[in-house]
């Protein structure tokens, strides 16, 4: 029971983190928020950097990194709503990827495009917190929610080792892909 509601508060967190970033990104990028002269192109590409970033930190999350790969298996309704998801993901990234196209051109509806990934990426948020926390709660099993924990913790351990690592000219080194570790116990890291 203590390693689900861990598991849960750490999820919750990521989750009101990345909310944060969004509505941030959001609200100072939306094209209604602009008064005067309106945007430079570098502010267009700017802007997407920012979408870029943002979107990539609601894709490596922990969550769809060890939940939702656990709620694919569970099947059924699980699998159902997680391809929900993945459809939200689709569609704001095709969104980023218009937003940034139209920076390129110096287009105005970068930010139009910019706006539309940001609230695609709110709904996937919002369907995670009400919806799939909700159903993960109750369809993984207490044993799967140790393995998720430990997963977790492994994860965060490796992070923080290499956290003060010098970056070369290849760039930092990619973290171990536990999710896919299934034959082997992870070691229990605090």
């Amino acid at each position: 029971m203590l390693t689900s509601t861990y598991t849960l508060v750490a999820m919750s967190v990521e989750l009101a983190r990345a909310r944060v970033e969004v509505q941030g990104l959001l609200d100072g990028w939306r094209p209604g928020a602009w008064s005067g002269e309106p945007p430079s192109a570098r502010q267009y590409e700017q802007a997407c950097e920012a979408l870029r970033r943002v979107s990539q930190a609601c894709h490596w999350r922990k969550f769809d990194k060890f939940v939702l790969p656990a709620l694919r298996r569970r099947g059924g309704e699980a699998a159902a709503l997680v391809a929900e998801l993945d459809d939200l993901s689709r569609r704001a990234n095709a969104a980023r990827i218009a937003a940034q196209a139209a920076a390129a051109e110096g287009d105005p509806g970068c930010l139009a495009a910019l706006e539309h990934c940001c609230e695609l990426l709110l709904e996937r948020l919002e369907r995670e917190e009400h919806d799939v926390m909700l159903l993960a709660r109750t369809m993984i099993p207490v044993d799967h929610w140790f393995a998720i924990a430990n997963q977790m913790l492994a994860h965060d351990h490796y992070q923080n080792e290499n956290r003060g690592a010098a970056v070369g000219a290849m760039g930092a080194a990619p973290a171990p892909d536990v999710s896919t570790r299934k034959s082997e116990p992870l070691p229990f890291v605090n």
